[in-house]
């Protein structure tokens, strides 16, 4: 048994580490931030050439697409970063570089076979799950994009299992910004091409598909590069390593393996749903007599409009989960436990001061970004995102809860967690489309139920499983005062400035300035954030000078 000072030194030692977590997850929610930001910007134009019909082929064979690649490789990141941090922890480099290797392999093969899978049963996928068989054309083009991206998270993984986040971040800004040019060129050219075809909206979305495969290609050319860089030292530490319990192939393969399977199985389930909603709304709409094309317009609404806007806050939860992952296990492997629940609180509490109040701010300011974002002043997107934009919330603690019980090797918890919230979520969805007639309004409450259902169920688990008790007042409650205000602030603002100027664009960026730093300020009067919080977040000593000269702290 470990003593009290044992513990409590090894925390204090461990300072760094707490810092360090949050500073590398930051450094991949900033590149996810900018990523979710040019996804948004280059949608914008590609909305416009293929319009709310192109866009929910595109969204359908995204959805169709995610099954593939999370039952392939969308694992591999997550599973690989734990156990090289595990290895690496205890100085067993060959074992580490072993599970690379193993790792490396199993992406081939998997990817391989899946993109095949995909590709030559496309026409079937399309017609079976979602009963739209335009579909096949963008799914196509994205079938070879599940290789790319099984050795791609192969790569990310081992450098997050480094516990360095730089190489993911730039690899993903890189992967985004020629998805980006390559989605809008190519549609462009795929429409033109094809403008006699009455699938010209599919065609459109095959541009896009492009883009996503052109982008993931180059991000993985990047990554090889930095991993050819970084292999000398790879070498050292093989040359250096004196560990004597080698472990074989079959022993890293079952390893692997017992990792994978949970993480896959979990993240199937966690993503599933939107295939499902897909499914079901298509299905239930169709039996009331809605065509195919007003389906896609709907279901484009919200995929493409309400997921797209509700996803950016929440990429800061899911970059938190990222590194947390390793960190957690690093810090366990070290016997250093009150650590690990200091982790935990920064990494939920940070992320709460952020999706709480993202969730007023787009709620209220929904159909002034919509109109800014995508010309769309109509009202059933801005009256979705209003209604949803609560599930910013509930995803950033579900995505973050997920990532703390696969860190203290719970990985059964979040597979049964999200197969609860999945069942009650298709039962909403269905009562609520075939008896209540709610539409693309169903979508968003199913969305809103399945968060807050994964989100208790973890919660809970997390508080048995190692006796952790969340802060309250200053995550939750305080926070959640200050965005209230905030957003009254944030619509005030907007009103007057476009009543004066009449300008949306000039009128939405001001009040969403003003509100970000009436939020700021809010929380240091209120004590919300202490020096010594402040100081352990990015540019946390500079912000921490600025608050004690303006007196807020």
């Amino acid at each position: 048994m470990e003593s009290y000072n044992r513990i409590y030194q090894g925390s204090t030692r461990g300072e760094n580490k707490s810092n360090n977590l949050l500073v590398q997850g930051s450094i991949l929610a900033a590149a996810s931030i900018i990523v979710r930001i040019i996804g948004v910007v280059y949608r914008i134009p590609l909305t416009y050439l293929i319009g709310d019909e192109g866009m929910g082929y595109y969204s359908y064979a995204f959805n169709i697409y995610n099954i593939a690649l999370i039952l392939s490789s969308y694992s591999l990141p997550l599973a690989v970063s734990k156990l090289i941090a595990a290895r690496d922890t205890k100085k067993q480099y060959k074992n580490s570089y072993l599970v690379f290797l193993c790792a490396l392999g199993f992406a081939v093969a998997a990817g391989t076979a899946f993109a095949l899978i995909l590709y030559f049963g496309a026409d079937f996928f399309a017609a079976v799950i979602s009963k739209q068989p335009a579909v096949a054309i963008p799914l196509r083009v994205l079938a070879p994009t599940i290789l790319v991206f099984a050795i791609m998270g192969v790569l990310r993984g081992f450098f997050q299992g480094k516990k360095t986040m730089l190489p993911t971040s730039i690899s993903q800004i890189i992967e985004q910004v020629v998805n980006a040019v390559v989605s809008v060129v190519a549609a462009y050219y795929l429409m033109h091409s094809h403008s006699a075809s009455e699938n010209i909206a599919a065609y459109g979305a095959a541009g896009g598909t492009l883009g996503t495969l052109i982008g993931a290609m180059a991000s993985l050319i990047f990554l090889a590069f930095i991993f050819s860089l970084y292999k000398p030292i790879v070498d050292k530490q093989l040359r250096k390593d004196k560990n004597t319990s080698e472990e074989s192939v079959s022993d890293i393969v079952k390893v692997f393996g017992f990792t994978v399977l949970p993480v896959i199985l979990s993240q199937t389930v966690y993503n599933i749903s939107s295939v499902i909603d897909g499914s079901v709304f298509s299905h239930v709409l169709a039996g009331k007599g809605l065509a195919d094309t007003g389906r896609s317009a709907l279901w484009g609404i919200y995929s493409n409009k309400y997921n797209i806007l509700v996803n950016v806050p929440i990429s800061i939860a899911s970059a938190m989960a990222v590194a947390i992952v390793p960190s957690i296990v690093s810090s366990r492997e070290e016997g250093l436990h009150l650590l690990v629940k200091e982790k935990i609180h920064d990494s939920i509490k940070f992320n709460m001061l952020i999706a709480i109040p993202s969730a007023f701010g787009i709620g209220v300011l929904a159909s002034p970004l919509l109109q800014l974002l995508f010309g769309d002043a109509s009202t059933l997107p801005a009256a979705m995102l209003s209604i949803g934009s609560v599930a910013i919330v509930f995803y950033a603690l579900s995505t973050l809860t997920n990532a703390v019980l696969q860190g203290i090797n719970k990985m059964h918890l979040p597979v049964i967690h999200s197969v609860i919230a999945l069942v009650l979520h298709i039962i909403v969805l269905y009562v609520l489309l075939q008896f209540f007639n709610l539409g693309a309004y169903a979508l968003v409450v199913g969305n809103v139920v399945f968060a807050l259902i994964v989100s208790v169920l973890n919660w809970i688990s997390v508080a048995k499983l190692i006796n952790y008790k969340q802060e309250i007042k200053k995550t939750f409650l305080i926070p959640a005062g200050c965005s209230v205000f905030m957003a009254g602030v944030a619509y005030l603002v907007y009103w007057l400035v476009f009543n004066v100027t009449k300008s949306n664009a000039l009128s939405t960026l001001l009040a969403v300035m003003l509100a970000m730093v009436v939020y700021a300020v809010l929380l240091l009067l209120f004590k919300v954030v202490t020096e010594t919080e402040l100081i352990k977040m990015p540019l946390g000593r500079t912000l921490a000078r600025i608050a004690v000269k303006l007196h807020l702290l």
